[in-house]
């Protein structure tokens, strides 16, 4: 079963699509070399997310140790607030399961 772990980098100064476009290859390149099985990257008005599965735990954590990794992520357009890196998918992937309604409260539930 893979595990997926989610890079979401936010527009600052430059484009975060920009950023995506220049580091598309090395960060891809980089999660191949560490046993990567998927990855799909989602582009939104506010930024990009970049979506990896690994095989384990310890994939992902050489991915993340790796230079090239280090420097795309030191690289983003908004260094301070416009990173957030995570376990699971990101972005707008929506919850694992669909929502239950709630009960009626009130004159409804009668």
């Amino acid at each position: 079963m893979a595990l997926w772990y989610s890079v979401e980098v936010f527009d600052g100064a430059t484009s975060a699509l920009g950023w995506a476009e220049a580091w598309t290859d090395s960060l891809i390149g980089a999660a191949l070399g560490c046993g990567a099985s998927d990855w799909t990257w989602h582009s939104h008005p506010w930024g990009v997310v970049l979506e990896v599965a690994f095989g384990d735990e310890a994939a992902w954590e050489a991915f993340r140790a790796n230079p090239t990794v280090a420097a795309a992520l030191d690289a983003v357009p908004d260094p301070l607030t416009g990173l957030i890196v995570y376990r699971g998918r990101g972005g707008s992937a929506g919850a694992t399961s669909p929502r239950r309604p709630r009960p009626l409260v009130g004159s409804g539930s009668a």
